[in-house]
């Protein structure tokens, strides 16, 4: 990075004013997604998070000026509810909760990259993987939250009181472990953990068998999958999406973690047709950002790493 754009960064982080003052993302250019006209929104009153409800007893609290664009998922039964991830950390999640529920919350991550857990540290029960990454992960980090706001990743302004100096991921607690076919009965809902490594060693997705409903994680959202990061497993992410692939037909709609809270499960079988292709040298990348390349097929990306020169 050069010299001025290292002081620019820091300025702009240190001044929620400059901040309003940077150029407009590109990204930021593009929402409102046009999707979410068509899904209930709940009103709260935190203006980082906008909730929608796509289904009955489903919350998504999407983060809509950050990057990512990341969702979480509330999920609402007759005894207690299920936190799938809790997002950013930027602001507070939990505090959202309480307006959406007044039953017990249990936390259960799709996976522990730092845009997923970053409020873990306020909830009392959190379910992990028995997995190493799962455990380095809940000690924290602050370089990773540190690159979500540098400049070009913000949409808008920080929230109130939002720190940018000391923002990081705190570490959190895993008070109980949980497997690939566990199953959590929230009274009148139960959610069956479908293991579903490749994007990180600790990846799950979540199937509401009852209710047709699919929760991918980062296994599959509309958006350019990461598949570049060092704890990516192109292999098991190939067997990971077959394993989904097969539950299409008893799906109504696959919730991913990112941009958009539905899909048509006609998507998963696609997914794993257009992941076939790439694998098979069919598709031409295009150059990303340095290391990276985009594979694309029709409505379907992988952001990957760069093929080794010859």
């Amino acid at each position: 990075m050069h010299r001025n754009a290292i002081i620019l960064t820091l300025c702009i982080l240190q001044s929620p004013a400059l901040l309003a003052q940077a150029p407009i993302p590109d990204w930021c250019r593009a929402l409102p997604r046009p999707e979410y006209k068509t899904l209930e929104r709940v009103s709260i009153s935190d203006s980082w998070f906008e909730v929608y409800k796509p289904v009955p007893g489903v919350f998504a609290i999407y983060e809509p000026h950050q990057a990512e664009e990341t969702i979480s998922y509330l999920i609402v039964g007759e005894k207690r509810a299920l936190l799938f991830d809790s997002g950013m950390g930027m602001s507070d999640i939990k505090k959202v909760t309480a307006q959406l529920t007044e039953l017990p919350i249990v936390l259960l991550n799709s996976h522990t990259h730092n845009d997923h857990v970053g409020d873990n540290w306020e909830f009392s029960t959190i379910y992990g993987m028995d997995i190493d990454f799962t455990r380095q992960n809940a000690r924290g980090s602050r370089l990773d939250a540190q690159a979500e706001i540098t400049p070009g990743q913000i949409c808008g302004v920080l929230p109130k009181g939002f720190d940018s100096k000391a923002y990081a991921t705190r570490p959190w607690k895993i008070t109980a472990y949980t497997q690939d076919g566990e199953r959590f009965d929230l009274g009148g809902r139960t959610l069956e953990v479908i293991a579903t490594p490749g994007h990180t060693p600790d990846a799950i997705s979540l199937l509401d068998r009852a209710n047709g409903l699919l929760f991918t994680g980062d296994t599959y959202y509309p958006a350019p999958i990461w598949l570049f990061r060092p704890e990516t497993n192109l292999d098991d992410y190939a067997a990971s999406i077959l394993r989904l692939a097969a539950l299409a037909p008893k799906i109504k709609v696959v919730m991913g973690a990112h941009n958009i809270p539905v899909a048509s499960p006609t998507v998963l079988p696609r997914l794993v047709a257009a992941f076939n292709a790439v694998r098979a040298g069919k598709v031409q990348p295009s150059p990303d950002s340095p290391g990276k390349v985009l594979y694309k097929v029709d409505d379907i990306s992988f952001l990957m790493r760069a093929p080794a020169a010859h």
